[in-house]
């Protein structure tokens, strides 16, 4: 990734909805909160029904200039025009998805250990999402959790072989452990109901913005 990119990625918004956000509703008010980075997850959602969403999404980001990663839909990001996507540990393999798309496009891999990474990096991946920090509501099939040690452990480990690539912390992140995390080693967060399940999804971004800008 260029350094732009690895600025950018410090700060991912999930999508998901609430009884109050669709989708959509909760990326606009993610953008609309200082967030230039989007990850369109709709995991139920049919291949018709993810790939409307996602041109839908892709000209909300053009708009903001703000990158936009499917997690998992590989064959979705050309037809989309996606920057790139997002594998979990049980979706397509990362080497696979590289064959497929091509140097250009952006592909992360899940992590929840230090072999889970090392196994991304000599993929191919751009980046690991690695967690998750704590219990986290919106993610099924859960790995365990990590903890500010675990990410210490884990960073420290790949960092003394060498492997560079950025490393954002996901699961359950609250403003408040931003710069807990950060001092753990990991170079951003990925968050979700940290933004949906406040009163005011841009506002709650924008802290959390404003915080990551102030530690990195």
């Amino acid at each position: 990734m260029t350094e732009e990119l690895k600025r950018l990625c410090r700060l991912q918004f999930i999508s998901h909805f609430t009884e109050r956000t669709g989708y959509i509703d909760g990326i606009h008010m993610a953008l609309d909160g200082g967030c230039r980075w989007i990850q369109l997850r709709m995991k139920s959602a049919s291949e018709r029904e993810f790939d409307e969403a996602a041109l839908k999404v892709r000209k909300l980001c053009d708009s903001y200039n703000a990158v936009l990663v499917l997690d998992d839909r590989v064959y979705s990001v050309m037809p989309t025009g996606a920057d790139g996507v997002h594998l979990g540990l049980h979706d397509m393999p990362v080497a696979e998805a590289r064959k497929i798309l091509g140097r250009d496009k952006i592909i992360g891999g899940t992590a929840n250990t230090a072999e889970d990474i090392i196994m991304h990096y000599a993929s191919g991946a751009d980046y690991a999402g690695c967690g998750p920090f704590r219990y986290t509501s919106t993610k099924e099939r859960l790995s365990p959790v990590l903890g500010t040690e675990g990410y210490r452990n884990i960073i420290g480990r790949i960092r003394e072989l060498g492997i560079k690539i950025p490393v954002i912390a996901i699961g359950g992140i609250t403003a408040e452990d931003i710069p807990h995390i950060i001092e753990a080693g990991a170079d951003g967060i990925a968050v979700s109901g940290a933004v949906l399940h406040n009163e005011d999804p841009a506002g709650a971004m924008r802290n959390l913005s404003t915080i990551m800008n102030n530690i990195i």
